[in-house]
């Protein structure tokens, strides 16, 4: 097993396998999307969200770290650590029978990134970035590929703005788990995973992001400016992160 400090890793794994157990159940069932609630971003809670969060906490309450994650906001322990957590990331996919979505898991000390994993429930794929120390897929170190002018596929998420690069790029999915999305960046199956909606928000995007960059990729702002933000649960935020500066310059361009 990968040497990660305080063995974040080891917990975030049986996290998401406790998350699994009791979730999996649900997939595809309409009563995984039964509202229970409001989250602090003004979104509503879905039981799937709500069963896979609890789990979290339970195993959070005794470590005595920040937590931020989807459905409680932020909890504030007092400690230089904060783990980001999205529990399901791609809660839509999961409701309706869709196999694309994970669970998501950060640590920051203070506002230092350490560590993200992603756990993909149905293949079981454990996706890792340690700062300064890469990115791997099941335990074997992964890259961004290099990209190819003729054949670019990307993920692209927009409400018309930058829509003209559909006709520049070979291929554009859409697969409704961006932290999933980030880790197929990393592991070279697309290019690029952009989001210029305003829309996605620290706990979607945080390990992804530390993953991503292990990797190789560039990951910037809409204006193609170093992507920072705040550990919160709230913040709404654009995204681009892509395997080369050529296809940042490209998507600059139209966006």
């Amino acid at each position: 097993m990968i040497k990660v400090e305080f063995e974040w890793n080891e917990l975030a794994l049986q996290i998401a396998k406790d998350i699994e157990r009791e979730i999996m159940p649900l997939f595809g069932k309409k009563e995984a999307g039964r509202f229970i609630g409001v989250s602090p971003s003004g979104d509503k809670t879905k039981l799937v969200d709500k069963i896979a969060e609890n789990i979290v906490l339970n195993y959070v309450k005794n470590l005595n770290v920040n937590l931020v994650s989807e459905e409680v906001g932020n909890i504030d322990a007092g400690s230089d650590y904060t783990l980001v957590i999205d529990p399901l990331d791609g809660s839509y996919n999961f409701i309706q029978g869709i196999p694309v979505f994970g669970f998501s898991f950060a640590v920051f000390k203070k506002e230092k990134p350490l560590y993200g994993m992603l756990y993909e429930f149905i293949t079981k794929d454990v996706y890792e970035g340690i700062v300064n120390e890469g990115a791997y897929l099941n335990g074997e170190q992964i890259k961004v590929r290099e990209l190819n002018p003729q054949s670019i596929a990307i993920d692209l998420y927009t409400r018309g703005k930058g829509a003209e690069l559909i006709q520049k790029v070979k291929r554009v999915r859409v697969l409704g788990a961006i932290a999933v999305e980030l880790a197929y960046l990393s592991r070279g199956s697309i290019d690029g995973v952009i989001d210029v909606r305003n829309y996605v928000r620290p706990t979607d995007i945080a390990a992804g992001i530390i993953i991503a960059k292990e990797a190789g990729a560039i990951v910037t702002d809409e204006q193609g400016k170093e992507l920072k933000f705040d550990l919160n649960a709230t913040e709404k935020l654009n995204i681009i992160a892509v395997n080369s500066k050529e296809l940042l310059n490209l998507i600059l361009e139209f966006i």
